[in-house]
């Protein structure tokens, strides 16, 4: 058994979670990474130890209760929840339907609530649990159901903080701006020179600052702060709502 403290970091096989992932290892955690694709759960687990660092790829369906079950059991006592797994596409406001909305609070904010609460039950006073939430959540054209989703996860970030403050346990957000990963890549919508012109400090973010804000305010060093949603979007938010 690793001497380590132990976070748990979900959709951690690639982009922004195996960023926090290895930023996270880096910082002394026993990192194990939970992810849909076990394989790519596997091979950042692999490249953290091959690093020095203390890691386990773990596949993993968070919207499965019994498979969470069976991992809360596996996982034991965790200092650090990293809630990053989450969906996302691009559909019009007409082209929207109920189900749309029901598959992405599922995901982004149903099993986030669940996870949370099966780990933070065995938690001690001290541990935290940070949320990923969306600049999205102040609102955006093309994808109404995951704003509304990402607005929510602002929302129970707050209401958790209240809930499990007596217990000692943090809970806080980051809402991360245009951050260039494989996926926004891969967007049919993407245009990396025109979401660069709309940024003050005309750069997109890298899923490194994402990383580095999520281990501050899961550590001591944040043993004041809690119920926060900390924008890191290179101050686009500034300038308003619209957009990305």
């Amino acid at each position: 058994m690793s001497e380590r403290p132990l976070a748990v970091v979900t959709g951690g096989g690639a982009g922004i979670g195996a960023a926090i992932s290895r930023v996270l290892a880096r910082d002394g955690y026993h990192v194990l990474l939970l992810d849909l694709h076990a394989d790519k759960a596997a091979a950042t687990a692999w490249a953290i130890l091959q690093d020095g660092g203390e890691a386990e790829g773990i596949g993993l369906n968070i919207t499965d209760p019994d498979a969470v079950d069976r991992l809360v059991q596996k996982a034991g006592t965790v200092r650090l929840l990293v809630n990053n797994a989450g969906i996302f596409d691009v559909k019009g406001f007409f082209d929207l339907g109920p189900a749309d909305f029901r598959r992405m609070y599922e995901v982004n904010l149903v099993a986030l609530f669940d996870l949370s609460q099966k780990l933070a039950a065995r938690m001690q006073p001290g541990a935290a649990i940070v949320n990923i939430a969306s600049r999205a959540m102040l609102g955006a054209r093309h994808y109404a159901h995951y704003v509304a989703s990402k607005a929510a996860v602002a929302g129970l970030t707050k209401a958790m903080a209240l809930e499990l403050a007596e217990g000692g346990i943090r809970v806080n957000a980051v809402a991360p701006g245009v951050i260039e990963t494989d996926m926004l890549k891969a967007r049919s919508d993407t245009d990396l020179d025109g979401l660069r012109a709309l940024q003050p400090m005309k750069t997109l973010g890298a899923p490194e600052d994402i990383a580095e804000a999520v281990a501050f305010l899961g550590s001591d060093r944040a043993r004041f702060i809690t119920g926060q949603i900390l924008l890191v979007d290179g101050g686009r938010s500034l300038g308003g709502a619209t957009g990305l």
